[in-house]
């Protein structure tokens, strides 16, 4: 079962391309444009070929993806070891840094691990999922990152 998971989704990406959010992409060519140093976590090993096929990944200084995550042993959100990884590539503080996310571990994991900023993405865009990421430690919560730019 789990390689029939696995081959399947490898294979839709492939066949179909992946959407980037659109919202989300403005707001990381602004922030590269400004010269931020801009980093991509993911317990996923597939997150660098899913940058890739969104044809995103170059916008990205740093990728730290499951692969990299089982090589250096970090531990599993909401342990914040993965984002903290990430930021220390580009030589980025923690406290000085912003980690986005939409899962509740993810968010938790950035309170946890100092960042300066979290911010909890509302995909589902209910009350409930809004409340959920400010319980585990969202700084403010958005339906879509276009609105940290003043859009939306």
């Amino acid at each position: 079962m789990a390689a029939r998971k696995e081959a399947l989704f490898t294979e839709r990406p492939r066949a179909e391309g992946v959407d980037a959010y659109p919202g989300t992409v403005r707001l990381v060519r602004t922030l590269r444009s400004a010269g931020i140093p801009l980093a991509a976590a993911s317990a996923s090993r597939h997150a660098g070929e899913l940058l890739e096929r969104a044809c995103v990944r170059h916008l990205f200084d740093v990728l730290v993806d499951g692969a990299e995550a089982g090589r250096l042993a970090l531990p599993g959100k909401p342990d914040p070891a993965l984002f903290l990884e990430a930021a220390r590539r580009p030589g980025v503080p923690a406290r000085q840094a912003a980690v986005v996310e939409d899962a509740l571990a993810g968010v938790e994991a950035g309170r946890r691990g100092g960042f300066g900023l979290v911010v909890g993405v509302d995909r589902a865009h209910t009350p409930d999922t809004r409340g959920a990421l400010l319980k585990h430690g969202a700084d403010l919560v958005v339906d879509d990152l276009a609105e940290l730019m003043g859009e939306g």
